[in-house]
């Protein structure tokens, strides 16, 4: 198809994580298991992938430690604790976690915390599953952490497993796999597809190479406001992870381009029918997504608006421009409101 880069499965090895790329490599799962002489596995999952971790226990005939579905997005500290009490109750050797950001997130506290091994089996395109990078919410606050050990040993991508991914997650969790991304491309030509032919492998193929590819890239590097804003609006808001991402992207971009301008050019010419403009390239992406743009549809307050600024700008971190609560609680404001973005800041 034009426009996709055929994507042929592999297997990448580099310390200390292994990837196992592939249509059906879950079924390489149980040889993983027994590679690293692991034999009682804990199964996680969210409430609503159940049926996929059950899939998973009949995979391993059963041979497992148990099943906890409770992951929630954000992962907030008190499911941690219970699925801590659980993962020793079972004696758990290693955690799988199959699902998106909620469960990668709930499998690295686990693992950070016990030095138990973790493998990822990822089904959204977020990209958190090779990152070093844990967010954590408690007392209504997201806080990172960022420690080697958290990277999981272990991730396996099967395309089959995102064949069901309901479009617009497909869409969301793309968009905030772009967000750290050094795959832009291969995200910005197959996230479209997927949304107009839900069905299309090599689409999803594409768009699970870019998401491991972010990952790799956010692992590697520091992050500034997107990240902050985020976290923020989820961590003390309840805002929904993917979609959050979504809708700041454009916004945090805009506000500091006068101070990226080469990555800017870099960006325009990754995006399709940018024309040389960056954020208008991204405003037509998640156009063609046809993807929610504001925080209020989501429930976001606009009385929330100026406590959102200060929080997010509590505390420093690195960013091409000075952060401060004037002009962030404009960019909030725009971002409630589902406002285009506009580098007019």
């Amino acid at each position: 198809m034009a426009g996709l880069t055929p994507i042929n499965p592999f297997v990448y090895n580099v310390s200390p994580s292994r990837v196992i790329f592939g249509s059906g490599s879950i079924k390489k799962l149980a040889e993983e298991l027994q590679r690293q002489n692991l034999s009682n596995p804990l199964l996680l999952s969210t409430p609503q992938q159940v049926s996929q971790v059950e899939d998973l226990s009949k995979q391993l005939n059963g041979k497992i430690a148990g099943i906890f579905s409770e992951a929630t997005m954000h992962t907030p500290s008190h499911i941690t604790e219970k699925a801590l009490s659980y993962t020793s109750e079972v004696k758990a050797d290693s955690v799988v976690s199959i699902g998106g950001g909620s469960t990668i997130g709930l499998g690295k506290a686990i693992s950070i915390r016990t030095g138990l091994p973790h493998i990822c089996i990822p089904t959204t395109y977020a990209g958190s599953e090779m990152t070093p990078i844990l967010g954590e919410t408690e007392n209504g606050l997201k806080k990172t952490r960022s420690d080697p050990k958290i990277l999981p040993g272990v991730v396996i991508y099967d395309v089959d497993l995102t064949m069901t991914l309901p479009t617009s997650m497909s869409a969301t969790s793309g968009v905030n796999a772009i967000a750290h991304s050094e795959s832009i491309r291969s995200l910005a030509v197959s996230l479209p597809i997927i949304v107009r032919d839900p069905a299309n492998t090599a689409a999803r193929t594409s768009a699970q190479y870019g998401a491991w590819l972010a990952g790799l890239c956010l692992g590697s590097v520091g992050m500034g406001l997107h990240h902050k804003l985020c976290h923020t609006l989820g961590g003390s808001f309840n805002m929904p992870h993917a979609e959050t991402h979504t809708i700041v992207l454009p916004h945090a971009i805009a506000f500091n381009a006068p101070y990226i301008p080469e990555i800017l050019k870099a960006l325009a010419k990754a995006l399709p029918e940018s024309n040389g403009d960056a954020i208008a390239g991204l405003n037509i992406l998640l156009e063609s997504l046809k993807v929610e743009r504001s925080l209020k549809a989501f429930g976001f307050k606009e009385e929330d608006i100026e406590k959102a600024a200060e929080i997010a700008c509590a505390n420093k971190y690195p960013n091409p421009r000075a952060v401060e609560k004037g002009p962030i609680q404009e960019l909030i404001r725009r971002i409630w409101a589902g406002e285009p973005a506009k580098a007019n800041l």
